[in-house]
C-alpha cells in the first residue's frame, strides 16, 4: 500500500510533537512542542491556514473552561481553601493513618468532582503533603490518592475533566442522560481504585500520627472561594441539565467569584491571574491543530469506519475495544491528544452511545496505568518535585498495573 509523503511527514511531526510533550526534553515547554508543530505544518502548506484556524477555534469552550476553572483553582490555592481542608482531615483523623488515607480521598474526589482532575493533581497536592509532614506520616501513600483519584474521579459529572468537554464537543449529553449512563462506571472505577490503595498501602499507613497543632479557622477569602466553589458547582449542574455551555458558564462564575473576593478584600486579581497555568492553553490549541491535520491525512476517518461497522455488528465487543485501546493509547500519547481523536471518531461515525462512552472511560481512566497517561498526572509529578519528593515512571507503573486495569473493568462492565 502507497502512503503519501505528506501523511507520512504530518505523522512524523504529530509523533515528535506528542513526546516533546509528554517527557520535555531540554526543559522546553509542553505547549511550545504542541505549538512548533502546529505552526510547522501550516507554515509549510501541509495543513490549510482556514483549516488550521477552524480547529483553534473547535476548542474556544474549552478554553473558557480551563480559564474559569484554573482560576478558581488558584484563588482557593491562595486563599488557603486547600491548606484548611487537608489539615481539616489531618484533625479529623485522630492519630489514624488509615482514617487519614480515608478522608484523603474522600476530599480528592469532591475536589475532582466539582474543580476537575486538574485542581486535585496541582493544588490539593501541595497541601496533602504539607498535612501529613505536620502529622509526621510517609507522605507518598497520601500523594498517590492525589494522583489516582485525579483520573478515577473524572467522568462521575462533565465539569470534572477537561478531556470529557473534548470527547464530546458540541454533542455533550444532557446532565440527566450523564448520570444514567456515568453514575454505575464512576462509582465502581472510584471504588475499585480506593479498594486497591488501600491494600497496597496498608503497612505504610498502619503507624500512628504525631498530635497536630489546633487547626487555624478559615479566613474570610477562604470562606467566600468556598461558598465560590459551591455556587460554580450548582450553576454548572443547572447549566449541564439544560444542554447549556460549560466553559462560557465556567468562565463566568470563575471571573465573578475572583471579582467579589478581590473587591471585597479592595486587593488586586493580578497575583492570581499571574500564577494560573497559562500554557495549558496554548497546548490544548496546538493539539487540536495537529489532530486536525492527522485527520486530514484520512486514517481516523479509517478508524472511525472501522470502529463504526464493528459496533454496527458487535456493540459490546466494540465498547470493550473502543475503552481499551482508548486507555493503552492514553498512556503512549496522552489522553489530551487521544480524547481529541476520540471526539473526532465520535463527529465522523454514527457510534453507539454505548461505544462512545466507553472511548470516554478509556480516555479519563486509562491514564492511571503511567505517569504520562494524562496531563494531571504529569502536573502531579511536578508538584511533588517542588516539595522535594519524587516517583519514578516505574514506581508509578507497578501500582498504575495494580489500580487502572481492574477500575477500567469494572467501569466498563456497568456500561
Amino acid at each position: 500500500m502507497h502512503i503519501p509523503t505528506t501523511s507520512l511527514i504530518i505523522w512524523t511531526v504529530t509523533a515528535v510533537a506528542t513526546c516533546g510533550v509528554i517527557f520535555r526534553p531540554w526543559r522546553v515547554p509542553e505547549y511550545a512542542w504542541a505549538l512548533g508543530a502546529a505552526a510547522l505544518l501550516t507554515v509549510t502548506g501541509l495543513l490549510p491556514w482556514n483549516a488550521a484556524v477552524a480547529a483553534v477555534a473547535e476548542g474556544a469552550d474549552v478554553y473558557l473552561f480551563l480559564i474559569g476553572m484554573m482560576v478558581l483553582a488558584e484563588l482557593a490555592r491562595q486563599e488557603g481553601l486547600f491548606d484548611w481542608l487537608a489539615a481539616y482531615a489531618v484533625k479529623h483523623a485522630k492519630g489514624s493513618g488509615q482514617r487519614l488515607f480515608d478522608l484523603v480521598f474522600l476530599v480528592g474526589t469532591l475536589v475532582t468532582v466539582f474543580l476537575s482532575n486538574d485542581a486535585t493533581a496541582v493544588v490539593l497536592t501541595p497541601a496533602v503533603y504539607a498535612a501529613c509532614k505536620a502529622a509526621r506520616a510517609n507522605p507518598l501513600p497520601y500523594l498517590f490518592v492525589c494522583a489516582f483519584v485525579a483520573n478515577a474521579a473524572s467522568f462521575v459529572l462533565p465539569i470534572s475533566n477537561p478531556a470529557n468537554l473534548v470527547v464530546f464537543g458540541d454533542h455533550m449529553p444532557s446532565l440527566a442522560a450523564w448520570l444514567r449512563q456515568f453514575t454505575l462506571p464512576s462509582l465502581a472505577a472510584i471504588g475499585v481504585t480506593y479498594m486497591v490503595l488501600r491494600l497496597a498501602h496498608r503497612r505504610q499507613i498502619a503507624p500512628p500520627l504525631a498530635a497536630v497543632a489546633d487547626q487555624r479557622p478559615l479566613s474570610d477569602g477562604g470562606r467566600l472561594c468556598a461558598i465560590g466553589v459551591g455556587v460554580t458547582g450548582s450553576v454548572l449542574l443547572v447549566t449541564s441539565a439544560m444542554n447549556g455551555p460549560l466553559g462560557l458558564t465556567t468562565f463566568c462564575a470563575g471571573a465573578a467569584t475572583l471579582a467579589i473576593i478581590r473587591l471585597r478584600q479592595r486587593r488586586s486579581p493580578l497575583p492570581i491571574l499571574r500564577h494560573v497555568s497559562w500554557g495549558v492553553l496554548p497546548l490544548v490549541a496546538g493539539l487540536f491543530v495537529l489532530v486536525e491535520a492527522v485527520a486530514q491525512t484520512g486514517v481516523i476517518r479509517l478508524a472511525a469506519d472501522a470502529l463504526e461497522a464493528f459496533a454496527r455488528t458487535s456493540p459490546g465487543e466494540a465498547s470493550w475495544l473502543a475503552g481499551g485501546a482508548a486507555a493503552v493509547l492514553s498512556n503512549l500519547a496522552n489522553n489530551l491528544p487521544i480524547g481529541l481523536v476520540a471526539g473526532s471518531l465520535g463527529q465522523m461515525a454514527d457510534l453507539p452511545t454505548q461505544t462512545r462512552a466507553a472511548l470516554l472511560i478509556g480516555v479519563d481512566l486509562g491514564p492511571n496505568l503511567s505517569v504520562t497517561g494524562s496531563l494531571a498526572t504529569m502536573l502531579w509529578l511536578v508538584a511533588l518535585r517542588r516539595e522535594g519528593e519524587d516517583v519514578s515512571a516505574l514506581t508509578f507503573l507497578r501500582l498504575g498495573i495494580l489500580v487502572m486495569p481492574p477500575a477500567l473493568l469494572a467501569a466498563l462492565w456497568l456500561l
